[in-house]
């Protein structure tokens, strides 16, 4: 029986509140959340994360003694980490200079459906923030600009953004698309035929 756990995860400190709500199977790996939260959200994964709970980090551990850092999202669980911390909220932080700051909410464990594939899209509201546009602060002043034509950095944020960019637009046919390629990525790989043992 696979169970799955289904997540509402926030962006704090943005207006309009990205909101993503998903399922995913209870024993994935974190830094395979890390790559769901990144396709949900419309992150590009080019910078550093964190997963914190219950005064635990989960993360890229940083070359040996090179500084206390966290412990590797590679060898923990979703399931392990709700285990050891007994916590039903879990902290994501993404790329520590613009320090996007996550809030993933466990909401209930279920028996996963047959023949649905994981990470599923439930919800999706708001759009991701740009890369780089200077966290909370910067995402604010960005919005600013391209509302108002008559801002001074107006046609700079427009050429930078590509001009289309929405803030209410999740861009959920991105997102199953995304989820759909890790699905295919983490399914398990059909075994070699063995080869047929040579008669005497």
């Amino acid at each position: 029986m696979t169970l799955i756990a289904r997540l509402r995860i926030l962006l704090n400190d943005v207006d309009p509140q990205p909101m993503r709500h998903i399922e995913v199977p209870l024993k994935i790996r974190l830094d395979r959340l890390h790559e769901v939260v990144q396709a949900a959200m419309g992150w590009t994964d080019t910078h550093l994360y964190e997963f914190r709970a219950g005064g635990a980090g989960w993360g890229v551990p940083g070359p040996d003694g090179f500084y206390d850092g966290p412990m590797p999202a590679k060898k923990a669980t979703l399931q392990k980490v709700l285990e050891d911390t007994g916590v039903r909220t879990i902290q994501y932080v993404y790329d520590f200079g613009d320090d996007w700051d996550h809030c993933i909410r466990i909401e209930r464990v279920t028996e996963a459906s047959p023949g649905v594939t994981y990470p599923r899209l439930l919800k999706a509201s708001g759009a991701c923030p740009p890369e780089d546009v200077g966290g909370a602060p910067g995402y604010e002043e960005f919005l600013e600009a391209l509302a108002d034509p008559n801002h001074e950095q107006h046609d700079d944020m427009v050429g930078w953004s590509g001009g289309s960019f929405d803030p209410e637009d999740a861009r959920i046919d991105r997102i199953v698309e995304r989820f759909d390629q890790l699905a295919k990525k983490w399914s398990p790989r059909p075994g070699k035929p063995k080869a047929p043992k040579p008669t005497p």
